[in-house]
């Protein structure tokens, strides 16, 4: 197992893809240590700018990681970017791009999270047991492909457009999420335990939103279905309802689930009537 700790304080954005257990993998410390990294404009050898150690460890956070970074990294970007394999382990807070486009493994955080993690991904499993920022799963302005499949769980809360473009996967929001979850959304699950800002599904096509907290209003363009009286999150997990059903984005021809818990919602009752 690599151990790496920040050598300082970073002040300038660090391009960090090359922490990433396929590029690590079968090299000595010394051999890792002269990894090309780049710290603003300047480029750096992992060394300069991380203590590298090779580690056994009994501490259960970091056993059987490939990668662990102690301490905050977060001006440290594009972290398990595109990576395949292996797991990373961070205790402290990471910076944006976080598992960017990833294709297999894992990647647990013990801290925060900045914006655009899990983005575009296609494989794999992030766990974050603090908070994330905007577009969580979600692709770049002006890029239409989104998350394409694995797992995201956020133990805290998210930012606005998560889940944005999502073609498949699930995300799990164990906390609130902000404006526009599950934008033009066309597959997948999202699961908001908490409450959720305005807009949620806005132009989705298909998939399943459900949202376990407040929502302080359904937008025009999606129609009630029914009340259902629980919702499959994934295998061995169910949300216990009454969720009203909605489906939508009507605008875009959508049939996508828009579930919202009914007891905390009670200003949504008028739209019973159309049952």
């Amino acid at each position: 197992m690599i151990k790496l700790t920040p050598a300082k304080e970073f002040q300038f954005p660090i391009n960090a893809e090359c922490i990433n257990p396929d590029v690590l993998s079968g090299k000595t410390r010394e051999e890792i240590e002269k990894l090309k990294i780049w710290e603003g404009n300047k480029p750096k050898k992992i060394g300069e700018l991380f203590k590298v150690e090779e580690n056994r460890t009994e501490n259960p956070l970091e056993k059987e990681a490939a990668i662990t970074i102690h301490g905050n990294v977060s001006k440290a970007r594009r972290i398990g970017a595109d990576m395949k394999n292996g797991e990373i382990v961070i205790l402290g807070d990471v910076g944006m791009h976080l598992g960017e486009e990833m294709k297999g493994g894992k990647i647990t955080v013990h801290g925060n999270v900045d914006s655009w993690a899990g983005s575009m991904m296609k494989n794999g499993t992030i766990e974050i047991h603090g908070n994330a920022g905007n577009y969580l799963g979600a692709p770049y302005r002006g890029c239409s492909e989104g998350m394409h499949g694995g797992k995201i769980i956020v133990n805290g809360n998210v930012g606005t457009e998560a889940g944005a473009h999502m073609k498949k996967g699930i995300i799990k929001i164990y906390g609130s999420a902000g404006q526009f979850v599950g934008f033009r959304m066309c597959d997948g699950t999202i699961y908001i335990q908490k409450d959720a800002e305005p807009r949620a599904g806005a132009c989705m096509t298909s998939g399943k939103i459900v949202i376990g907290g407040f929502l302080e209003s359904v937008l025009p363009s999606f129609t009630i279905d029914s009340i259902k009286g629980k919702v499959k999150i994934e295998e061995n997990e169910v949300a216990e309802g009454p969720f009203y059903l909605f489906l939508g984005d009507r605008v875009e021809h959508g049939d996508g689930k828009l579930y919202v818990f009914k007891t905390k919602n009670p200003h949504l009752s008028h739209y019973e009537k159309y049952l």
